[in-house]
């Protein structure tokens, strides 16, 4: 199965947005809008759903959007709940942990004209599970999801307390496309056999997905499309920090799904790009030319 842009393509990333901060630095942040800017830097026409509160930090990721060409009338304002700020913790190995607050004003983005207008013309919604904690934010995201033809691209992205396995599987059973990692992988594959392609293959019976790919961090990663396997074992690189890696890796891997380009191309960019952001510090370095598209 191949997807394929269209010339009015245009892709919706919906979800958080917030200042990741490390110590005394803060940094903007969120999956989706991580996975939008790299979109961007890739040549994809892109549009960002998100909602911030009425703050000083509401403030300066509103003047961050518009300075990356992210910010239009999806990103919705809210008097009542404060923008999210967030706590990363780095270990010796650059893996980020992460303490969010709740409730925060991406907890609360509501169905408006502009985001359905958004998801009717979209040829792709990314989405993550992160903003699915509320309520809110979960029945917008799947009237969106209900009402539109738009190829549907699940990234996991676990962040725990920050989910229940009930929305989990809610999310992936109306997903076309599903990416995660190791850790999430065998949280929701089954594990009645330790082999992973054997548990792919029974968790896409289950939820007929089209396309699902595991990260497997310094180790490439593996992709069940098309009826097919394929891996990569990935780039070495001296990790920096992780934020930012995996949601690298998802923009690249549907810019090339989505022009058609062949599964071992798009594999071997997406860990190219993934390994470069790992070796460098924050989510969204601008891409060298040695990874470039």
């Amino acid at each position: 199965m191949v997807f394929k842009l269209s010339a009015m393509t245009n892709i919706l990333c919906f979800g958080e947005i917030l200042w990741d901060t490390f110590g005394d630095e803060k940094v903007a942040g969120g999956a989706p809008m991580n996975v939008a800017r790299h979109l961007v830097q890739q040549g994809c026409d892109v549009q960002f759903a998100s909602r911030v509160g009425t703050d000083a930090s509401g403030d300066g990721l509103v003047e961050f959007l518009k300075a990356n060409g992210l910010y239009s009338d999806l990103i919705q304002l809210n008097s009542k709940l404060p923008t999210c700020e967030v706590t990363v913790q780095l270990d010796k190995d650059g893996q980020a942990t992460y303490i969010i607050p709740q409730p925060v004003s991406w907890d609360n983005i509501h169905s408006q004209k502009a985001l359905t207008r958004a998801a009717e013309n979209a040829s792709a919604i990314v989405y993550g599970s992160l903003a699915c904690r509320d309520v809110t934010t979960r029945d917008t995201l799947l009237n969106l999801l209900n009402e539109t033809t738009a190829l549907k691209i699940f990234d996991v992205n676990l962040r725990p307390p920050h989910y229940t396995l009930s929305t989990i599987e809610t999310l992936v059973a109306g997903a076309d496309v599903i990416k995660m990692n190791e850790d999430e992988a065998a949280l929701l594959i089954s594990s009645n056999t330790e082999n992973l392609k054997e548990n792919i293959i029974e968790f896409q019976k289950k939820y007929h997905s089209k396309t699902i790919c595991v990260t497997r961090g310094e180790h490439g990663a593996i992709v069940w499309h098309d009826y097919e396997f394929y891996e990569h074992p990935g780039f070495k690189v001296k990790v920096v920090d992780t934020v930012g890696a995996g949601d690298s890796f998802l923009a690249a891997f549907v810019s090339g799904l989505l022009k058609g380009q062949p599964m071992p191309q798009i594999i071997e960019k997406a860990c190219k790009i993934g390994a470069f952001v790992a070796g460098k510090r924050g989510a969204n370095p601008v891409y060298e030319e040695s990874v470039k598209f």
